[in-house]
């Protein structure tokens, strides 16, 4: 079975591994409900999409509409304005056919002037909040990419009592000791709140670079069971985090199996042998 961890303060007991719908970017419908019907199986009980991710809630949503919400339901918004923000979520709603989520995110939070925005007079905070007051969300978390990240989840959260951050984490990023120190400042502020912590980016391997692209994944991913299963590990090995899933549903499966049988954090020295192996390289720098 994958282990369970409450998500935070919101009386919800969710999987370890939660999944990642950004895999549903353009996926046939046929294929969506397959791969939905396996995260079931596989006793996942937490989704996690946004407004950006192509058509992932439109087809999320369809498998919705015929069959019901049997999970805990996570979206986001990109939008920076109050008003624009109110309406991405509401056009969210629709596409989900729900009439709430279970919690609403603020999106790429990462950048100077779309934080400044954001907290200001008239903007996206002020939209999330009014979601949470109408019952259109329950809870409020806020996301963000790249090495700054930490240090705006820390700001953010001095702004305003998140439920849950989001952001990346694998063996390969947290060797940049400034990353480092500033998530793991964020994870004792989120330990000491009861704030969920989801990590993104797990099965990194490099940046494409020159390599030719050929998953949906922005990120070249490790694509192998055994690698798979240290880089999976090695995350789940942190007790107070989650692992998002990787967006490509032809990875999915190995993720899942690895998600079963973990079990203890591989040795350091088993993820330094896996770095010189693959030669791998942090997405973020």
């Amino acid at each position: 079975m994958i282990p369970t961890l409450p998500f935070g303060r919101t009386g919800h007991t969710s999987t370890r591994t939660i999944f990642g719908a950004a895999a549903f970017w353009e996926t046939p419908q046929n294929l969506v409900d397959a791969t939905i019907e396996m995260i079931l199986q596989n006793g996942i009980n937490h989704v996690d999409t946004a407004a950006s991710y192509g058509k992932s809630e439109q087809l999320l949503g369809d498998w919705i509409r015929r069959h019901g919400k049997p999970f805990f339901l996570a979206t986001k918004t990109d939008q920076r304005t109050r008003q624009a923000s109110y309406e991405q979520i509401c056009r969210s709603l629709e596409l989900l056919h729900v009439d709430h989520v279970d919690m609403i995110q603020l999106h790429a939070l990462h950048d100077e002037t779309d934080w400044a925005t954001t907290f200001g007079p008239g903007g996206a905070i002020e939209a999330v909040i009014q979601a949470r007051e109408e019952g259109l969300a329950h809870f409020i978390g806020v996301t963000g990419h790249g090495v700054p990240v930490p240090q705006f989840h820390l700001r953010s959260l001095e702004q305003f009592d998140f439920d849950a951050v989001l952001l990346p984490y694998n063996h390969i990023m947290m060797q940049n000791p400034h990353y480092a120190e500033n998530f793991n400042r964020l994870l004792a502020v989120c330990r000491d709140r009861n704030i969920a912590v989801q990590t993104i980016k797990g099965i990194t391997r490099s940046p494409w670079n020159d390599v030719q692209q050929n998953r949906t994944t922005w990120y070249r991913p490790l694509e192998e069971q055994p690698d798979i299963d240290l880089a999976a590990h090695w995350i789940l090995g942190n007790p107070q985090v989650f692992l998002n899933t990787a967006g490509d549903i032809n990875i999915l499966p190995l993720i899942l199996d690895a998600a079963q049988r973990f079990k203890t954090r591989p040795a350091e020295a088993q993820m330094e042998a896996l770095a010189d192996r693959l030669k791998m390289l942090p997405l973020f720098v």
